[in-house]
């Protein structure tokens, strides 16, 4: 595990263009942020070995993704006695339709202070189209799952090490998978993809250098990894814990720089990761309940374009779909849609739409037709059809078994 040496950009408070990393500093200290204190009232308000083999469901055959043909929604439970991924149909018209479940072979976990989302966190379920692979995590395990895809069916290849403590989010680009460990003050561990299965990367450990005793957890762990769209880029939130955007270089060979560079937000709580079709960095800010679009500059800087609020409560999460971009609102049960515009411009398009309690992570098809929002209060996932406006309709909704409290969606 290679020990932190984080780069600080001087962008501090101004959030304008940033000319470069200026500053070192090997641990952040989380501090008692309005924006923090304002998204635990909502939140409540809304009420091992490197590897482990995996021998229950053996892969066989061909099992890879053909989700055009047969269309699905897969959604994580992060139950705490037993994770499992739970599978649904979606009809033409948007229906759901349960499939069944697959034991992921761990545990799930629940943050301290966490209240709809036990996570914490966006993209704990991550679904590789190419590789025909979805890939889970264990929080309450320290493992990840990978299993094959084939249409709305599921077959466990392997459960392995997530190389640190208590993971909470995933995300693939080309061969290459990173997870990001929550506890212990953050770490990310890469992967490589052969043959159906991870491999872990030597030497691709990176710590976050945050303070693992900042209290409450849920809202001083780390929100989310994500690949830039070429893949040149990791991307990793930390939320109240530095309030800040941490950006790794990607090597060649699939590693990361020895240190992130630090953008640092003050009082936005950047938690959701997406990015419009410009390829600029759009993260939803939970301390000031809004989406706010950067560019992201090859030498891991971000210079602030256009901030949207939603006037919602607890803006965490953020999903895209061509222009559109659609913010999860967990203390005021809403989905807020906004479109993209030229050069990062943001704008909202209608009104909130209310969702069931606790919304939290949410996943468009991939022809954008249908939004899936995961809601964390009662564990229901509510279907959406998506106008060529923007507009959202109801479709109907799914309880998933166990699910109370969990985090993590992926639609094929």
């Amino acid at each position: 595990m290679t020990a932190p040496n984080r780069v600080r950009s001087a962008a501090a408070a101004t959030r304008g263009p940033v000319p470069g990393a200026t500053m070192r500093r090997p641990v952040r200290r989380g501090s008692a942020a309005i924006g923090a204190a304002a998204l635990g009232a909502a939140l409540v308000a809304a009420i091992a070995s490197p590897a482990l083999a995996d021998t229950a469901q053996p892969a066989s055959g061909h099992f890879g993704y053909s989700g055009a043909s047969d269309p699905a929604v897969f959604v994580q439970t992060d139950n705490t006695a037993g994770n499992e991924v739970v599978a649904y149909h979606r009809s033409p018209s948007g229906a759901l339709t349960e499939v069944g479940s697959s034991d992921t072979g761990g545990l799930g976990g629940q943050l301290t202070g966490s209240v709809v989302d036990h996570l914490a966190s966006q993209g704990s379920l991550a679904l590789d189209r190419t590789a025909g692979l979805l890939i889970a995590v264990n929080a309450g395990s320290n493992t990840i799952s990978v299993f094959g895809v084939s249409g709305d069916q599921l077959r466990r290849r392997q459960v392995i090490s997530s190389g640190g403590t208590f993971p909470v989010s995933v995300t693939a680009h080309g061969d290459q998978v990173y997870v990001l460990n929550a506890e212990n003050g953050g770490a990310v561990q890469g992967y490589r993809i052969a043959f159906g299965r991870l491999v872990p990367m030597r030497g691709s450990n990176r710590t976050l250098g945050l303070d693992p005793a900042a209290t409450p957890q849920f809202v001083n762990t780390p929100g989310q990894v994500a690949f830039s769209p070429d893949g040149s880029q990791l991307i990793v939130t930390t939320k109240s814990n530095g309030n800040d955007i941490d950006v790794f270089a990607v090597t060649r060979n699939g590693g990361l720089s020895s240190a992130p560079v630090v953008n640092s937000e003050p009082g936005t709580v950047p938690f959701g990761i997406a990015f419009d079709r410009a390829g600029n960095l759009v993260i939803a800010e939970a301390g000031t309940n809004a989406l706010t679009s950067f560019a992201l500059n090859p030498s891991g800087t971000v210079t602030p374009i256009a901030t949207a609020a939603t006037g919602q409560a607890a803006t965490c999460w953020v999903a895209a779909a061509g222009r559109l971009l659609f913010a999860g609102n967990a203390g005021s049960a809403s989905e807020s849609i906004l479109a993209d515009g030229p050069a990062g411009s943001l704008t909202a398009v209608g009104s909130p739409v209310s969702t069931d309690a606790g919304t939290v992570d949410s996943a468009a098809s991939p022809d954008g037709q249908f939004l899936s929002v995961e809601t964390g209060a009662a564990g229901i996932v509510d279907e959406f059809a998506v106008s060529p406006a923007g507009a959202l309709t109801k479709v109907g909704s799914v309880t998933v078994p166990g699910a109370v409290g969990g985090e993590g969606i992926a639609v094929g």
